[in-house]
């Protein structure tokens, strides 16, 4: 199961602050879940991006994630704001609450990071599971980059408040069409003054799928009620150009 570690999980704090909206998801989640009453569950919650925005909101919202690095920035984070919500530590495929939840989401495409397609599977069936009848499972997708290329390296550097610095090497490793599936090899190093003082190896897989796929998938499963969005603009439909769509479907 992929996982975030110690400075994978520092360049995402530093990229994807509180509150911080990616192409407009934030607000997008906030109008859409207006007048739920109910506990929200956002799997994949990271260091809280989103779900503290939703606190902040008024919303009740449960959170679990398979990073224990993630998972302690999310409590850190949370507690500075004045929050103590339930976080759960491990796979979503195999998360067990007595709640049911009135909505589950996922944002910004983390359901891609489950690479094995019969892991996705149980795990949607398990979210349905854990949804109250009625209930509604908001999820983001995306495609993958029409430029990819075996063998392709980029490089990022992230300067710290501290002064200390991370780089990010990532290379292209995998790309299976036949299986939707593409592989990268991260590579983090943090320096100070000049030298390394810490290394981190990463292996990020994403699982795609088709935009009809995914409904049928979702049908499959037992949802019903399934509406779509594209960039976070309800019932657009998608493009070439479209960089995220949306699937909204009830229980």
């Amino acid at each position: 199961m992929f996982s975030y570690n110690e400075l994978s999980t520092e360049v995402y704090d530093l990229t994807k602050p509180v509150g911080f909206s990616i192409n407009g998801d934030k607000e997008y989640y906030l109008e859409k879940l207006k007048g739920c009453k109910g506990r929200i569950l956002e799997p994949f919650v990271g260091s809280g991006r989103m779900l503290i925005p939703l606190l902040k909101a008024g919303f009740t919202v449960d959170g679990i994630d398979y990073s224990p690095e993630m998972l302690a920035s999310c409590r850190k984070r949370c507690l500075e704001q004045g929050f103590d919500p339930i976080l759960i530590e491990g796979s979503v495929e195999h998360f067990s609450s007595s709640h049911q939840y009135e909505a589950i989401i996922i944002p910004t495409g983390s359901f891609l990071l489950i690479e094995d397609r019969k892991t996705s599977m149980r795990t949607l069936k398990r979210l349905f599971d854990h949804l109250a009848p009625g209930g509604r499972l908001i999820v983001d997708l995306f495609l993958p980059a029409s430029n990819l290329e075996i063998g392709k390296t980029s490089f990022s550097a992230y300067p710290l408040p501290s002064g200390e610095l991370i780089t990010m090497e990532e290379n292209c490793a995998e790309i299976d069409y036949i299986n939707q599936c593409t592989v990268s090899y991260l590579k983090y190093e943090k320096w100070r003054e000049g030298k390394l003082i810490q290394s981190e190896l990463q292996r990020f897989p994403l699982r795609w799928y088709g935009y009809e796929e995914f409904k049928l998938i979702l049908a499959n499963v037992g949802f019903s009620e399934i509406s779509t969005a594209a960039d976070y603009k309800d019932h657009k439909q998608p493009t070439n150009e479209t960089s995220i769509f949306t699937f909204e479907a009830v229980k």
